[in-house]
């Protein structure tokens, strides 16, 4: 009976599991966030190539 008593009173894996939740959330936040900058990125350097490419055909 005291084997089953101490044992219900550990909390060691409750720690473990939320910091594993945390880590979920933070995880899916960088993926949000890496989701929504990615085609903004994509879209700014599409616009500095065609910049690019811009002047340099107009040098020529």
């Amino acid at each position: 009976m005291r084997h089953l008593r101490a044992l219900w009173q550990d909390d060691s894996g409750a720690t473990a599991i939320e910091y594993g939740l945390i880590a979920a959330l933070v995880a899916v936040a960088i993926i949000g966030v890496l989701g929504t900058l990615g085609g903004n990125l994509t879209d700014t350097f599409q616009n500095v190539a065609d910049t690019l490419d811009n002047a340099a055909s107009s040098n020529n």
